[in-house]
């Protein structure tokens, strides 16, 4: 008790300034501030939270936005904390004036400066706490070598062998504890060092490896070079990529959220609110490996099938990529080829991200001949592309075994050569030598036809959806949509069998929907609006104009509409695990269907929320659009094959403006 009351009167405590030394600490209630008044740092309780933090935030933000905690696993239950350096020169955090420190620098001094009266913690512009030594100004410890979520201008991520350091950024748990959560990005240190974002130790999603001027997996790293300055560092025992803004005054925020997304922010001193300025996963392809090995995931195929096998294999799991359109068991070298000594090569595939390098290798200075001529001599050689796309292009990657988590790319993307065999190769010249030879005249063909084609849909569709309600026009000539595929009755009544009964899977006011499936195995849902029914007409304009603009993976698909005599139909992705209040309501069932009861684990139940969340997200904030949709219920959540929800039913919904925040509404709507 005695050393309790000494460690209290031996102190004084300091308020704004931004140096705690042997006699000055900070205790809860009380803050340091960098001298730029850029960062704070002092005592919190994050969310809904009583327990107490120590962190650092942005100062000149007005939303408290944590960037770095101290004690973020072991929390303090009241107000007692105080924040000092003890006498080994160690900045240590008590609380109730305990001996025992709850958390500690952990360094060790040199005998000569362990006098805790040569050593300051200061707290810089940069958000970095350091502990020096105050008379030479050596550096001891610093936060920077210990971040927690947020990847900070000018801190690092990545490893140093030498050093046996490692700086990565793990997740908080929740809003309201800031301790280890499960999410973690990094830079592996297998292989080609790739920037990766993990979920409990397995991959989520991976940002690629640096090509000498961007890591390809990031999206829009291209555009996003001229607003900052990126840095990265590859050597055999140091691998380290930190960032700063080319723009001084602009604050960004680029942190690993507990809900699995690795976002970076920028702050709107208009708005006062954070503006996201990108994101990851955002589709489908961006989950890792979402084709399997030897599989390419494209993210813009909304007509067919998102995965496609590379050239010369095939899915290894027919009946779960053709029917269940589910590509994660990937593909498999096509049955009774051989790729060695057999006039094998290989065939050039366009603008994509390249595959896992964490199993490549790399040879620097070789030229794209060096590099094709060592794999074909090499039989378990799969793949190869350039490893420093900088001047043209040198050196050498190259894979032995699967091809995992390969995606089309709409830009940034690279080329990969692909090992095939004989008869592969020889369609692959064939095609190419044709398209060298028709390139020009089918470019010009198939763009006059393709604008042809979109002029004469849309000017249907168009003619069709004014004269559903003449007089209100609502917008419509003006957003009306260019590229929506417009389906036949023929087409419609074959898929759906005449619409017969045993297809019929959902009744509304505005009519029925029908299961279908078209000649080419792709199965669809058809909207049919009742030709009796006086709901729906408003609705199934509003549908049509506000899909055709949208896409994200928790938005039913539109594919198409159709409008023929008296019909009048809208054409959507198949989902088949019916809407969610089916599985809510459905209670009785679900207990006697093992199966069903199954596939709802918590685990599944917190991923659709989630889910449901991002879509209402993108709807309000992300899209080009600002839409409300009037009537998110649990039937108007779709479930596919894998349980992922998917928001439907925008016949309510309304387009708000850039900067408004409430309407009026003449009709009651709703449910």
């Amino acid at each position: 008790m005695l050393s309790s009351f000494i460690l209290l009167f031996t102190f004084h405590f300091c308020s704004c300034s931004d140096t705690i030394s042997a006699d000055k600490a900070i205790r809860d209630g009380e803050l340091l501030v960098s001298k730029g008044k850029t960062f704070a740092l002092g005592f919190f309780s994050p969310g809904k939270s009583k327990s107490r933090y120590v962190g650092i935030w942005f100062n000149n933000v007005k939303e408290q936005t944590v960037v770095w905690v101290a004690n973020r696993d072991t929390p303090i239950n009241d107000t007692s904390g105080v924040l000092s350096i003890n006498p080994d020169g160690n900045l240590v955090l008590h609380h109730n004036y305990s001996t025992s420190p709850i958390w500690s620098t952990s360094v060790s001094l040199p005998q000569s400066n362990s006098t805790a009266t040569n050593v300051i913690a200061q707290l810089s512009d940069l958000a970095n706490l350091v502990l020096i030594l105050n008379d030479t100004k050596t550096l001891i410890w610093q936060s920077f070598d210990h971040p927690t979520d947020t990847l900070i201008p000018y801190l690092r991520i990545g490893f140093d062998r030498r050093a046996n350091q490692s700086w990565i950024l793990q997740s908080w748990k929740t809003d309201d504890d800031p301790g280890t959560g499960s999410y973690t990005l990094e830079l592996s240190s297998t292989g080609k060092a790739q920037l990766f974002l993990y979920h409990q130790n397995l991959p989520l999603w991976r940002g690629g490896s640096w090509n000498g001027e961007l890591f390809m997996g990031v999206p829009n790293m291209k555009r996003d070079l001229l607003t900052f300055n990126v840095s990265f560092t590859e050597e055999e025992n140091l691998v380290a990529l930190s960032f700063n803004p080319r723009d001084k005054s602009l604050i960004t925020w680029v942190v690993v959220q507990q809900s699995g997304f690795f976002n970076v922010f920028t702050w709107d001193n208009q708005k006062n609110q954070w503006n996201r300025y990108w994101s990851v996963p955002i589709n489908q392809c961006d989950n890792y490996g979402t084709c399997g090995s030897n599989g390419n995931c494209d993210p813009l195929n909304f007509e067919e099938f998102r995965c496609s096998c590379l050239p010369g294999f095939e899915p290894k799991s027919p009946h779960e990529w053709y029917d269940n359109r589910d590509g994660s068991e990937g593909c498999v070298r096509k049955k009774g080829v051989s790729v060695c000594g057999n006039g094998e090569g290989f065939v050039k595939i366009e603008g994509l991200k390249l595959p896992d390098t964490s199993e490549a290798t790399a040879k620097e200075g070789w030229s794209l001949d060096d590099c094709e001529k060592d794999c074909l001599r090499n039989c378990s050689c799969t793949a190869y592309a350039v490893l420093d796309v900088r001047n043209g292009g040198s050196g050498c990657l190259a894979w032995h075994g699967n091809l995992t988590d390969i995606q089309k790319l709409s830009d940034q993307g690279q080329d990969l050569y692909v090992r095939v065999d004989a008869e592969e190769l020889a369609n692959y010249n064939k095609k190419t030598k044709g398209l060298r030879g028709k390139t020009r005249i089918a470019v010009i063909v198939t763009a006059s036809a393709s604008y042809l084609k979109a002029f004469i849909i849309s000017d249907k569709v168009m003619h069709h959806l004014n004269q559903l309600s003449p007089g209100h026009d609502n917008g419509i000539q003006s957003s009306t949509p260019r590229n929506l595929p417009f389906f036949s009755l023929k087409v419609i009544m074959e898929a759906t069998r005449n619409f017969g009964d045993e297809n019929k899977v959902g009744q509304g006011g505005f009519g029925s929907v029908y299961k279908g499936c078209l000649a080419n195995g792709q199965e669809i849902a058809v909207k049919r609006l009742s030709e009796h029914s006086g709901q729906g007409t408003e609705e199934f304009k509003n549908e049509v104009t506000l899909l055709v603009k949208l896409q994200h993976r928790n938005l039913v698909r539109l594919l198409g509409c159709c409008f023929e005599k008296e019909e009048r139909m809208l054409v959507y992705e198949y989902l088949p695990n019916k809407s969610l209040d089916f599985f809510i309501f459905e209670f009785e069932r679900l207990n006697s269907d093992e199966k069903r009861r199954s596939s709802l684990t918590w685990d599944k139940r917190f991923e659709i929320i989630l889910g449901i969340a991002r879509g209402v997200l993108y709807l309000h904030q992300d899209s080009r659009l600002k839409i409300i949709h009037r009537d998110l219920k649990a039937s108007n959540v779709l479930l596919d094959a894998a349980m992922n929800p998917k928001i439907s039913d925008f016949g309510m919904a309304r387009i708000f403006g850039e900067d408004q925040i409430q309407a009026r509404t003449r009709r009651v709507v709703g449910t």
